[in-house]
């Protein structure tokens, strides 16, 4: 197997179909991937999916049950949500032969998930919020919707013909970090959102625009784990400031 496809998940966002699964499984196993993760599917059922999706008992029993869709990607480094159309103009999206490239290349450093949502809804906003990029696949514009299996099937065929040609890894330099996982980043997050709370920066600013925009802006950035670490400490000094200067004038 590929080492960076070994390093991708496919994560499926409260699936609703077993049959559906079995379909994502079964492509799966086609394209080299082996990494699966359920956030609260309706139905899952080893006997029936591996009934569809023959010869797939060993990546049926290496998946793992999420409670929550940021619990399933807290260890990714870069994460690419999966929409059938843009939300809004501030995100980062691209078509999958695109993103395949940076799916495979950020694979050779950390973990990297593909998320999928479900078949009737689609990915939220706030599952989209975690995200680094989202991938759109054009389709027919009178008939766009895709089945959930044939969705991960384009984007698992662009990722596996991506780490076919893939070149060697160049060297990094010698001060780089690794990439920060998911839970790492949102750490920055909560500590840039309480900062700038603590200044009243959202006075006349919806929170969540802001900070979906802060989000975009980092993923299109790519900071490294010093860098959001930073970031963080940034968020988590002004609010010390602020208190600071409360409690100074409690005193006084």
């Amino acid at each position: 197997m590929n080492g960076a496809l070994s390093r991708v998940v496919v994560v499926l966002d409260h699936p609703k179909d077993v049959v559906n699964i079995a379909g994502v499984v079964r492509v799966m196993m086609n394209f080299g991937l082996s990494g699966l993760r359920l956030v609260q599917p309706d139905d899952f059922d080893p006997y029936r999916i591996e009934g569809i999706a023959h010869r797939s008992t060993p990546l049926i029993e290496s998946a793992t049950l999420h409670d929550t869709l940021t619990d399933a990607v807290a260890d990714c480094s870069w994460i690419v949500g999966t929409t059938a159309r843009a939300r809004t103009a501030g995100r980062n999206y691209a078509r999958p032969g695109e993103v395949a490239g940076d799916i495979v290349g950020k694979a050779a450093s950390g973990r990297v998930g593909i998320v999928f949502g479900r078949e009737d809804k689609g990915l939220s906003n706030e599952a989209l919020d975690l995200c680094h990029a989202a991938a759109i696949i054009p389709t027919h514009p009178e008939y766009s919707s895709l089945n959930l299996a044939q969705a991960c099937l384009v984007m698992a065929y662009e990722t596996f013909l991506a780490a076919e040609t893939a070149p060697e890894e160049l060297p990094r330099g010698r001060r780089a970090t690794r990439a920060p996982t998911a839970e790492e980043l949102e750490q920055t997050y909560a500590a840039l959102e309480q900062g700038l709370g603590a200044i009243e920066f959202f006075k006349a600013r919806k929170p969540a625009a802001v900070m979906r925009t802060l989000r975009t802006l980092f993923a299109r950035a790519e900071p490294d784990l010093r860098e959001a670490r930073l970031l963080a400490a940034v968020g988590y000094e002004i609010g010390h400031y602020i208190q600071r200067l409360r409690d100074a004038s409690d005193d006084a």
